[in-house]
């Protein structure tokens, strides 16, 4: 997965807070105590070096601990896996200069020693009644457990449907493979599909980590309509790119991931990471190397697939061959080639009857 657009650092915060851990236990007891908090997860180096007096515990973290040490008023510090509390009732003092939109006293050095260091940082407000989270230049509020469902109900159901359309050209690129007529065109629109349920399946992670135990089901789903979907467009690429050292598939699945969503949207933008030849028009036909087909070949391992596309370069060769031909790669065997020789002709006549029925 994916420059990113969610960011990895907020997303590992998240986990720390999500419902069923302890430490969100002991952030909904403040909260439901009326009082306010300011907590940092860390206590290297670089915390201490902006902490002014309070005390050391270094005590077995709990819930309940928590709530009472938070009447103090002032900041908390844990360990970096929450299981201690390192230290109560300590004043933060990160740099002034560091630039803050907050308002009030506890939010405005939240902000601060989060882009300080790189620390989640959280807060339970006394007056909203919300818990905020902040992670390096990044805040997120913490919303109710429904309304978070309800925003990942609905990025399932876009999901499913924008699945639906990448199944659609998928299955229309297969058969154009067979028949050799695959172009720039329908191979950039099987990509841009592709990334753009990435995307929506990147949005439904994030409400899953911060759903907690609460998002089992809805992450049940997402694994049933994202699986494959990774492998498939990783398929795709090796496929179509023309790989030199300096762009492979995996600059290529980054390029797509740091295209904004205009430019995802317009498909000359999504064929230029194919690294293709300066001014090839989007109906320029372009020939599969096989990796994408073959990977459909039940039981076929990985490192087989590649011996037969280094072997024949090609889809249309490897379609040709005969089962001898297949056989002769190196670590195929003749029950495994024919097994290849057998499968692709399904794939061939099935691909073909979707298209035209």
């Amino acid at each position: 997965m994916p420059v990113l657009h969610r960011s990895e650092a907020m997303l590992a915060a998240l986990r720390l807070v999500a419902p069923g851990t302890e430490l969100r236990e002991g952030l909904d007891r403040i909260l439901q105590a009326h009082m306010g908090a300011l907590v940092v997860v860390g206590d290297g180096p670089d915390v201490l070096r902006v902490c002014s007096g309070g005390f050391l515990l270094d005590t077995e973290f709990t819930p309940q601990r928590m709530s009472e040490l938070a009447k103090m008023d002032s900041a908390i510090v844990l360990t970096a896996d929450c299981s201690r509390v390192a230290r109560a009732n300590v004043h933060l003092v990160p740099d002034p200069n560091i630039s803050t939109s907050e308002t009030g006293t506890r939010h405005r050095t939240a902000e601060r020693v989060a882009k300080q260091i790189d620390v989640p940082v959280i807060t339970v407000s006394e007056d909203q009644q919300v818990i905020a989270v902040y992670r390096r230049d990044q805040k997120r509020t913490l919303e109710p457990i429904p309304r978070v469902l309800a925003r990942a109900d609905q990025a399932l159901t876009i999901l499913e449907r924008y699945k639906a359309r990448l199944d659609t050209v998928s299955n229309s690129l297969s058969a154009l493979e067979v028949e050799d007529l695959v172009t720039v065109r329908d191979v950039a629109t099987v990509l841009q599909r592709a990334e753009m349920v990435r995307r929506i399946a990147e949005e439904i992670e994030g409400y899953v980590v911060e759903l907690g135990t609460d998002g089992r089901l809805v992450l049940l789903q997402l694994e049933e309509l994202f699986g494959g979907v990774e492998a498939d467009r990783r398929a795709v690429a090796r496929d179509y790119l023309a790989e030199t050292p300096d762009w492979t598939v995996d600059h290529l699945l980054h390029a797509l991931a740091a295209l904004d969503t205009e430019r995802v949207l317009d498909l000359r933008e999504v064929a230029r990471v194919l690294n293709l030849s300066t001014g090839v028009a989007l109906d320029t036909t372009v020939q599969p190397r096989g990796y994408r087909l073959l990977n459909k070949v039940q039981r076929l391992p990985d490192e087989y697939v590649d011996g037969i596309v280094d072997t024949f370069s090609n889809l249309q060769k490897i379609m040709r061959a005969t089962v001898a031909d297949l056989a002769a790669v190196d670590g195929v065997s003749e029950d495994q080639a024919r097994a290849v020789k057998d499968g692709l002709a399904r794939l061939a006549e099935t691909s073909i009857l979707e298209r035209y029925a």
